[in-house]
């Protein structure tokens, strides 16, 4: 079943602890109850989430920034006296010193070059998923975040929920025994193969198309370009949108993310991808994808495959994916045709063990452990030893004020993460071929034309 904002939010209602992970080392000394000044870039869209509850946080806007000042009216309007930019780098230069931490709402392809010059500036950042655009990107916010000593947190909300850290419990304590193979899915599509826009349009007087395109190759203005999840220049696909949330479990549960903790030791730390799509293009993300991931052992937990799945729901039947995971989880999955026949299986992970299986939602913000029968007497609401969350966003302001790193700061969780699903992106370029990829050297070792594609070529004075 899917989770919304709301009923995620009443999930963790009421909970005052705090998650316990390494203490943040934050660039700033502030008392329990101080208001935090925050500056918001992307204020329309996904950004009036931020914008409309500031002040139900308990902290101070003190800056607003968005491109697209039509797209951000709304946003505006509810803070008149709040000073507005179309330029972060603006803002964050005339600013500097009333602000203390920055809410990062954009395009994917911006996201790493706000983030990065916010935090060199030993600024505070919350980063909506998926962190970044590329694998260099996202290793480069660990280390600045690390370098910098900042309190970071990614926007995956399903993480900070009761029942996430519940399974991440259930798997630690062997509850499903051990754990050799993850199936991740989603029925939604990229649009493929398609035509480059072409000709010029006007630019509206409301919109700075420039700054909208940041690092990306210039290009004449054309409103095609602002679908921009499904281009490779600009978005991330489906696996960095919903590939953020809905692996997110297996990630943390199956200690995943401890291979980068220790990269700086010696020998490599070797992960395996390789996937199958429906074309190749430079510009789009392919229609349908099945990417494979290899990871070696961690500790007592053996070698694990990650499998990621995308495509629409005939797609996945025609392929077998579908009756795989029905298998799996011992009933016909609700594509719109089977059970409430509402699509309360759109996506979903299964973590697959000798002794059983939990099914994580699309937000991993809910599970089942199957088979029911064999778990009934088991609680999967709530951790038993696991800390609770106060929420995303609440976690990171006392992440800011020198509390707790939240779970998915930068450091150890959301950008080790981001590493390894965007790696599936760079494998659909290059299909059937498996690619090892060095956590250590941050390198894809045997395809140098795959390496290169782990970063893109930045634009003349957007360089990271």
């Amino acid at each position: 079943m899917g989770i919304g904002r709301r009923e995620f939010l009443r999930t963790i209602a009421g909970s005052a602890s705090l998650i316990v992970l390494r203490n943040s080392s934050s660039a700033y000394s502030y008392q329990a109850n101080q208001r935090l000044n925050v500056a918001i870039v992307g204020c329309g869209g996904r950004g009036m989430w931020f914008v409309s509850n500031i002040k139900n946080w308990g902290q101070n806007l003190v800056a607003m920034c968005d491109v697209d000042e039509q797209r951000a009216e709304n946003a505006f309007k509810m803070f008149p006296d709040v000073p507005k930019y179309r330029d972060f780098r603006k803002m964050l230069d005339e600013m500097e010193k009333q602000i203390d931490a920055v809410i990062v709402s954009t395009p994917d392809h911006t996201h790493a070059v706000i983030s990065v010059r916010a935090m060199r500036m030993r600024k505070h950042v919350f980063c909506e998923k998926p962190l970044a655009h590329n694998v260099y990107e996202a290793r480069l916010m660990r280390q600045v975040a690390k370098e910098k000593g900042v309190a970071t947190q990614k926007g995956n909300q399903g993480v900070s929920s009761p029942e996430f850290r519940r399974g991440v419990e259930l798997v630690w304590d062997g509850v499903i025994g051990k754990v050799t193979e993850v199936h991740v899915w989603n029925t939604g599509s990229d649009p493929g193969k398609r035509p480059r826009p072409t000709g010029e349009f006007p630019v509206p007087p409301h919109f700075d198309w420039d700054l909208w395109l940041g690092p990306a190759p210039y290009r004449p203005y054309h409103p095609d370009w602002l679908r921009w999840h499904g281009w490779r220049d600009f978005g991330t696909g489906q696996l960095g949108n919903w590939g953020s949330h809905t692996t997110a479990l297996a990630f943390k549960a199956l200690k995943l993310d401890t291979l980068w903790a220790v990269e700086s030791r010696e020998g490599a730390k070797i992960v395996r991808v390789k996937a199958q799509c429906s074309e190749v293009d430079e510009d789009s993300y392919p229609r349908w994808e099945i990417v494979q991931w290899e990871f070696p052992s961690r500790g007592e937990m053996p070698p694990v495959v990650v499998n990621w799945y995308k495509g629409g729901a005939d797609v996945l039947q025609k392929f077998g994916i579908r009756q795989k995971l029905e298998d799996i989880i011992g009933r016909k999955l609700d594509w719109g045709d089977a059970g409430e026949k509402k699509w309360r299986d759109w996506a979903g992970s299964l973590i697959v063990g000798t002794e059983g299986v939990i099914y994580g939602t699309g937000h991993s913000a809910t599970i089942e452990l199957l088979p029911r029968e064999k778990f009934k007497d088991v609680d999967t609401k709530k951790p038993e030893k696991l800390p609770l969350s106060r929420g995303p966003e609440m976690d990171w302001f006392e992440a800011c004020k020198g509390g707790p790193a939240p779970w998915s700061n930068f450091i150890d969780f959301a950008g080790p993460q981001a590493e390894f699903y965007l790696l599936g992106n760079v494998a659909t370029l290059f299909p059937d071929e498996w690619l090892e990829y060095d956590i250590v050297k941050g390198a894809i070792v045997n395809h140098p034309e795959a390496n290169r594609r782990l970063r893109r070529t930045y634009r003349q004075g957007w360089e990271l």
